[in-house]
């Protein structure tokens, strides 16, 4: 290898371990307060109510409404709870084009010079080759993983059993702002 692949190469890293640093700061940095998973909980009588899960409480949830308002909401009436997720594509797009082109520009420097045949290319030029290719298959890749993952979840509460809805409260319980309400 070259020593300007060497650079390219050394700086590829540099500039991954930075977006990687960033990234890290960004989750665990500042000490916020913890939301609730968003919630539209459609009642047995066509009512929809959207907000925050506060808590989960032994019959009842709840929310806060998007005007600041807490309102409970008995499990006996309600017919469908919908968790609405935020999108991942953006996220998704990011991280695949970031780990494609790596690779693909990794590839490529490892693969060095060919001066012989045809077409002939440097090993800088396969590292750009391969991380646009790589690159573009990871943005479609991770662009469709984000989409998938941020899929809103429902779940059908009416006509179920006490010990199958229980079971998903844990689950809901969990993402509340306040999981642990006695």
């Amino acid at each position: 290898m070259t020593a300007k692949g060497k650079k390219l190469v050394s700086l590829f890293l540099v500039f991954s371990l930075m977006a990687i640093s960033c990234a890290s700061l960004r989750t665990t940095g500042s000490k916020r307060e913890k939301h609730g998973v968003k919630l539209i909980v459609t009642k047995k009588d066509g009512q929809q109510i959207r907000g925050e899960l506060i808590t989960v409480k032994p019959n009842s949830l709840l929310l806060l409404n998007i005007i600041g308002r807490d309102v409970s909401v008995g499990i006996a009436d309600i017919k469908v709870i919908r968790v609405v997720k935020k999108s991942k594509v953006l996220h998704g797009i990011g991280l695949g084009l970031l780990i494609g082109g790596g690779t693909g520009a990794l590839i490529g420097f490892s693969g060095g010079d060919d001066t012989s045949g045809f077409m002939s290319f440097t090993a800088a030029e396969k590292a750009l080759l391969g991380g646009i290719f790589l690159g573009a298959i990871g943005l479609l890749v991770g662009g469709a993983l984000g989409f998938v993952s941020g899929i809103d979840k429902t779940i059908l509460v009416e006509d179920k059993s006490p010990r199958w809805i229980e079971f998903y409260l844990k689950k809901l319980r969990s993402k509340a702002r306040i999981p642990d309400y006695k």
